[in-house]
């Protein structure tokens, strides 16, 4: 790693500014506000733990849904502060306010080994305008800035390029440490085979990745709505199924692409077809696809069939890295599940090294179980797909350098 460490640095008796990603879904009780998923809080505690057994002063700050620069009660970091105490078995000092006087006492006060949250930074207008006025007061509240919020290093805003023109050491998390060993260095150059599983609607969200890792990959599995915009463009029939009607030609260019580079690119064989998109619809899986027998006119495709299955499961089974980026089918859906929890358990049982790219592959490998069966699960949807694009991420640009 080029980019300064937390262990590189002398934390103690320090106040370290340090940006998480506490960005968590919840659920409204009448006014209690229930945490359903804590993953990214627990992702969070092996930089907290450190900074606390190496007695600094932690000023924790994080961004929680989409309040717009307003205060939005539902969006309080309150409880997720709460039940940061819990994990740590250690009061976490509130501060309601992100900037200003009451923060400023709170922090003023600490002592070493103390842990602090800030109230949501996007109650105020000047984290996403990247506004340095704001920028320069979360700044006031830092001897060291820590970034471990990967999934909003791709985000140039206050708390994670801003604040950095003001702090003199900027040094990476533990989290985002992880995060850049397993996207960025071990699938720059993978153990062979190396097989991408790639799902999900779009087809245009995808294609800076897929020609990325065209690069690199042996096989590529494209599941999901985006195998529609694919069929339609082979003139398959496409019934009423999600397609980017206006991305066809993106399809044939990638088609054409891992021709010439002699990538095996894999479309599904045959899917499940239903008649709506609703729990208990009839459902069949089709024939094998062609341009005489695609999806029934009216029906729309919701997860890939058997013959696709055991196509995708015998890539995965003779690959030496997979990299998964998005489920194959609705799978939110139980009835349309089958393949992409048939996907999850083939990498479950693979030798590979396994990596889970962000969004909804990684709810879809805990919905099934086997989340301890991955080599890694990134906490990043959009970061991780910038990445993996050879994007620089802003968040990591601006740390320190070793």
């Amino acid at each position: 790693m080029a980019k300064l460490l937390l262990r590189d640095v002398d934390v103690r008796g320090k106040r370290v500014l340090t940006r998480v990603d506490f960005n968590v879904p919840i659920k409204e009780n009448g006014d209690e506000i229930e945490i359903t998923d804590d993953t990214r809080i627990r992702e969070a505690l092996p930089t907290i733990n450190y900074l606390r057994e190496q007695k600094a002063k932690t000023v924790l700050m994080s961004h929680f849904g989409r309040p717009k620069g307003k205060r939005v009660q539902k969006y309080t970091l309150r409880p997720v502060g709460d039940h940061l105490h819990t994990l740590i078995d250690q009061p976490v000092i509130f501060s309601h306010d992100t900037i200003g006087e009451v923060p400023k006492k709170i922090i003023a006060a600490m002592q070493d080994g103390d842990v602090a949250l800030l109230q949501n930074l996007r109650f105020q207008p000047g984290e996403e305008a990247n506004d340095p006025k704001f920028a320069r007061a979360l700044a006031e509240f830092g001897d060291v800035y820590v970034n471990d919020a990967f999934g909003a290093a791709h985000r140039a805003h206050a708390s994670t390029v801003g604040v950095t023109m003001f702090i003199e050491k900027r040094a990476m998390g533990f989290l985002m440490e992880k995060e850049l060993k397993y996207l960025h260095e071990e699938l720059d150059n993978p153990a062979k085979p190396f097989v991408v599983i790639m799902g999900g609607a779009k087809v245009s969200d995808k294609i800076g990745v897929l020609k990325a890792l065209m690069k690199k990959a042996d096989a590529i599995l494209i599941g999901g709505a985006m195998a529609n915009t694919f069929f339609k463009a082979e003139g398959i029939p496409i019934g009423a199924s999600r397609v980017e009607a206006d991305k066809t030609n993106l399809a044939t260019e990638l088609v054409d692409l891992a021709k010439q580079r002699g990538v095996k690119f894999l479309l599904p064989l045959d899917v499940v077809e239903a008649q709506e998109i609703r729990a208990g619809a009839p459902t069949r899986n089709t024939s094998r696809l062609s341009r005489e027998h695609g999806i029934t006119d009216g029906w729309q495709a919701v997860d890939v069939g058997n013959a696709t299955i055991a196509l995708f499961e015998e890539e995965i089974a003779k690959a030496k890295t997979i990299l998964w980026n998005g489920p194959v089918g609705i799978f939110e859906i139980p009835d349309f599940a089958e393949g992409t929890i048939a996907i999850a358990e083939a990498l479950a049982k693979s030798d590979a090294t396994t990596v889970i790219g962000g969004g909804d592959s990684v709810t879809a490998v805990k919905q099934a179980g086997l989340a301890d069966k991955m080599t890694f699960i990134s906490t990043g949807g959009g970061a991780s797909l910038e990445l993996l694009e050879g994007k620089e991420l802003p968040g990591v640009a601006a740390l320190s350098d070793k």
